[in-house]
């Protein structure tokens, strides 16, 4: 007979345990933590005065900065229909449980229990509170993985965050959340959600195609295609390497050369992360293999894509980028009109991800903001990620401020 697996009672007990023990660790290393983040008062008297943060706003319209790329996350406690895949809440495994763990102690969740979803969205609009206003936050919904006859298959998804979710979430606080969709384009009904989505003021569709067994490249994606350009919502597509949530069997899905049908279709695709890690086999040599950010970089450079190919530079401060990605898109200004801010969030807040000293020894930061940037992560992890973007520089190139001011993108129509 095999092993009896744990009750649902079980799995929270462990949750709540495990995250005392996150707790305990914070304040063991209260002094300078390294690798759990203490989640202190978001209130940033002492960290503002800092000369270095002082400059994050100079040029910049905060009622232009939405954030793009900001993940819901919780345990499924709220009623809302949020599910966490089996695996993450699985005492039987135990690397993906403590991986969930991490992105919860990243957002600064409360654990009480029954409060977790709300925790996380409440934090989330707090953050917010310590910028100038007018600054939003775009937050994903997140569809299921669906077999290649468009139906759902929970068992084999990592998450799943409904759209419903995300839109209620956006509508109780419109001054600071706006949200965006993710619908799977081999389901029967895809064409009738995306309109059902735009028509309730979704601001663009998410798909993480390694991990929701979507192939941008199928002939089963054109009718979507079609009306994703008729609608102009723009597609936030994963490309490259994904570690948080993947089906290993699927991630030549995220090569970002298999967007060229969208492309192809007019839609306005935006490569998640600059396609900045991993490698992907070079479709147009079959058989050889490129990095999948030189892939990326191909895209941009074509003169077809100009109008319609953007990327997201979410996420390409992890410590696992290159740092000549990151050298490469502060020079390459000629991008830098197709380039959009977003955070990563909570990835921003797990503290081994991110190492602005690290970055600082690269020449990519000032040394002397290293000690602020990290002060500033311990309480607000949102303004630590857009502080970090804003003091990036190589050479005398930095992101300008329009890569920030991502409003108008969205907002078009």
């Amino acid at each position: 007979m095999g092993e009896k697996k744990p009750s649902n009672r079980a799995r929270r007990r462990f949750f709540l345990g495990a995250a005392g023990v996150l707790a305990t660790l914070a304040g063991c290393h209260a002094y300078k933590p390294f690798l759990v983040n203490p989640c202190r008062d978001p209130v940033l008297d002492a960290a503002m005065a800092s000369p270095w943060l002082a400059r994050i706003w100079e040029g910049l319209d905060p009622a232009q900065v939405w954030d793009c790329h900001v993940h819901l996350a919780g345990i499924g406690d709220s009623d809302n229909g949020l599910v966490v895949g089996r695996d993450l809440l699985s005492l039987w495994h135990p690397v993906l449980y403590c991986q969930r763990l991490f992105y919860l102690n990243g957002g600064c969740v409360s654990t009480e229990p029954g409060t977790v979803d709300e925790n996380y969205v409440r934090r989330l609009a707090l953050l917010t509170q310590n910028m100038p206003a007018g600054v939003r936050l775009m937050l994903f919904a997140f569809d299921w993985y669906h077999d290649d006859r468009g139906r759902p298959v929970p068992e084999m998804s990592t998450f799943y965050v409904p759209d419903d979710y995300a839109r209620k979430m956006a509508a109780a606080r419109p001054d600071v959340f706006e949200w965006v969709a993710s619908i799977h384009p081999y389901r029967p009904d895809a064409v009738d959600r995306l309109e059902a989505a735009a028509a309730q003021g979704a601001r663009a569709v998410k798909w993480l195609p390694a991990a929701q067994n979507i192939d941008p490249a199928s002939s089963r994606c054109a009718t979507f295609f079609a009306a994703l350009a008729r609608l102009r919502l723009p597609l936030i597509s994963h490309c490259g390497a994904e570690k948080a949530a993947q089906s290993s069997s699927m991630e030549h899905f995220g090569n970002p050369l298999r967007l060229r049908r969208a492309l192809e279709a007019g839609v306005k695709v935006v490569v998640a992360h600059c396609a900045s890690a991993g490698k992907d086999e070079d479709l147009d040599q079959p058989g050889t293999q490129r990095t999948s950010f030189e892939l990326f970089a191909r895209l941009m450079d074509q003169a077809e894509w100009q109008e319609h190919l953007h990327g997201d530079i979410s996420a390409i401060a992890l410590r696992n980028r290159k740092p000549e990605t990151i050298r490469t898109l502060l020079e390459r200004d000629d991008w830098h009109g197709r380039l959009l801010n977003g955070s990563d969030y909570p990835l921003p807040g797990i503290l081994p991800l991110i190492s602005p000293a690290a970055l600082a020894g690269h020449g990519l930061l000032p040394k002397e903001a290293v000690a602020d940037l990290e002060t500033l992560r311990e309480h607000n992890a949102l303004y630590f990620d857009l502080a970090l973007k804003r003091l990036l520089n190589w050479q005398g190139k930095r992101f300008p401020a329009r890569v920030f001011e991502t409003r108008a993108f969205f907002e078009t129509r």
